[in-house]
């Protein structure tokens, strides 16, 4: 395995670079679940999460909202918080990716897969049938969508949907040198 990539700071501290995975898990004020499937991933119909990667300069909100845009259309979402986050080997090129799951409240918006995703099929998922059908192996989740996971999701969301929190505590302005 290769060595992590490290970033010097302008005190010569070394800190850890790593790719960042984003996966946005979007509920509605029914507690439903917006997954996304596509038959061009694997060649499966495998539902998911939003997904994708952040880009060169961009804010971890910044490319989440910009994932929700591409994969799902103008819709309107509130971030909520972070609702997990971990470490994964990608491939050989990218031995340490982070991947941060972020909970958004569905505000509005005509979902339209577009990106990757252009001509996926979508669905707003109650947690009790996304059990049942995966139970039932009637319905695949892809490898980065987990059931405990939406089962988190929907707990926090619950616990954080009629909170406003405004999106300036959540990412601050960044000081460009």
């Amino acid at each position: 395995m290769k060595n992590q990539p490290v970033v010097v700071s302008q005190r010569g501290r070394p800190f850890a670079t790593s790719a960042i995975a984003l996966q946005a898990i979007i509920i509605n004020q029914n507690e439903q679940l917006l997954l996304l499937s596509s038959p061009r991933r694997n060649g499966r119909n495998e539902w998911q999460t939003v997904s994708g990667g952040l880009e060169a300069g961009e804010t971890i909100l910044d490319g989440m909202l910009r994932e929700v845009r591409e994969e799902v259309g103008e819709i309107q979402v509130r971030p909520l918080t972070v609702l997990h986050s971990h470490t994964f080997h990608y491939d050989e090129n990218v031995p340490f990716m982070v991947g941060i799951y972020y909970l958004f409240q569905y505000e509005g918006g005509e979902v339209i897969p577009g990106d990757d995703m252009a001509g996926s099929a979508f669905k707003w998922w109650g947690l009790a049938e996304l059990e049942t059908a995966v139970a039932q192996q009637t319905t695949t989740l892809h490898l980065s969508t987990h059931l405990w996971m939406l089962r988190r999701a929907v707990q926090l969301h619950r616990f954080w949907a009629d909170d406003w929190v405004e999106t300036a505590v959540l990412q601050p302005h960044l000081h460009q040198s």
